[in-house]
């Protein structure tokens, strides 16, 4: 069989740079789902295998759609778009044996146990690849597959805390949490990236190889000036609210119907603002009129601050960003319900509708624009063991009578 045209797979909804790219996906929650959709969604053939009694509970998050008397997850469906769905018990003598078969055809998989897990079920990294030595088996977890915290349980939360973003985040005094599940998805994004290296050089060698990623080194990387500060200026960083650590004018500042963004910190940006908002003096004023002077705190304080507060408050967010432009970097701070009808981001096709179980939702596209990929505006995404016969039967060759009786004993 030629490995990049898997013999009687369903034909991806995607035809892209990674179709004919087998990936078997046993991950769950989001650590890991948007790993995989991320794939599937540039053309590879995603293959979501649950346990058929313990599938991905994130099957019961809200927003909860009803549709012909159940309900379907939004959230779900957020992260799944494009993939097949199978079920397997990898406990049990015959799903490991169905599994194993699996991984000899695939090129790619991923997993978000914690560490030790696939190894306690004979499958882990060494065990899969004297299968398939070109297989790229990627691992996400918490703290990394070695050091001395890789057994540790973790949630999004952990890798904020224990990578120090949680410390310089929030309001002056007041650390706080990233408002997202910035650790889930960071290890999700350096997963895909990671994974599709491998993937190039297994290709070219024929040898697969561990990809190991941790959300606690993920968030670590997120932290901007924060090490180098530490490790050359010994400077602890510290949550600054809406303020950037060095750089002013660079923040959130008042409206007249709520906030906007205003960043002309540059020599450039501040003369073009002082235009365009009828105070050329100010581009001049030999107190403010250099990069340096403005970063001063002191003087940022007293003399830019109320500036451009003054610019801003008596104007709306819609008058501010006609006003800016394309002059000055200057942008309104969207609700999500402006931002999912922002014109730019219909533009951009980054809304796209998903079909799950006869629901219908409304998810975030991909970000990756690519001119050769040829795309849809709407996916599916698969109920549990959706695709079993697929996968099973005309994908491995299990004969229906084998696979009834699989499906009868819970291995699948």
């Amino acid at each position: 069989m030629n490995r990049l045209h898997p013999a009687a797979l369903p034909v991806s909804e995607v035809k892209g740079p990674l179709s004919g790219i087998v990936v078997l996906d046993l991950t769950r929650v989001v650590a890991g789902p948007y790993c995989t959709m991320m794939l599937a969604d540039l053309g590879a053939t995603v293959i979501k295998l649950e346990n058929p009694l313990d599938p991905d509970y994130v099957r019961t998050f809200p927003p909860m759609v009803a549709v012909e008397g159940e309900e379907r997850s939004g959230f779900f469906a957020q992260y799944n778009r494009h993939k097949l769905g199978a079920t397997l018990d990898l406990k049990s003598a015959q799903g490991r044996e169905l599994f194993l078969a699996m991984v000899a055809k695939a090129d790619i998989l991923v997993e978000n146990f914690r560490p030790g897990t696939m190894k306690k079920l004979g499958l882990d990294h060494e065990a899969l690849h004297a299968v398939n030595p070109r297989l790229v088996y990627t691992a996400i977890s918490g703290f990394g597959q070695t050091g001395p915290h890789s057994s540790r349980p973790a949630f999004d939360n952990n890798a904020q805390a224990a990578g120090g973003l949680w410390s310089m985040n929030g309001m002056p005094g007041e650390p706080q949490r990233v408002g997202t599940i910035i650790g889930d998805l960071a290890a999700s994004l350096y997963a895909s990236f990671g994974t599709l290296a491998a993937l190039r050089q297994a290709e070219a060698t024929g040898l697969g190889q561990l990809v190991d990623i941790s959300q606690q080194d993920s968030v670590f990387t997120l932290t901007e000036n924060a090490v180098v500060n530490y490790t050359v200026a010994g400077k602890v960083a510290q949550p600054l609210g809406n303020d950037h650590p060095f750089v002013r004018p660079y923040g959130r500042y008042a409206c007249r119907d709520g906030h906007v963004f205003f960043g002309a910190y540059t020599d450039k940006f501040w003369m073009e603002a002082c235009r365009a908002f009828g105070t050329p003096q100010y581009a001049t004023d030999p107190e403010i009129d250099t990069m340096d002077k403005r970063f001063v705190p002191e003087v940022y304080e007293r003399r830019v601050r109320p500036i451009v507060e003054a610019w801003c408050q008596p104007r709306t967010k819609q008058e501010l960003e006609a006003l800016a432009s394309d002059k000055f970097p200057l942008s309104p701070i969207k609700t999500i319900a402006e931002a999912v009808v922002d014109p730019h981001l219909a533009a951009r096709a980054m809304l796209m509708n998903v079909r799950y179980g006869g629901a219908q939702a409304q998810v975030f596209a991909s970000a990756v624009h690519l001119s050769a990929l040829e795309s849809s505006p709407s996916a599916s995404v698969p109920l549990v063991g959706e695709h079993n016969q697929a996968v099973f039967t005309d994908w491995l060759g299990v004969e229906p009578v084998r696979l009834a009786a699989l499906r009868a004993e819970g291995v699948i």
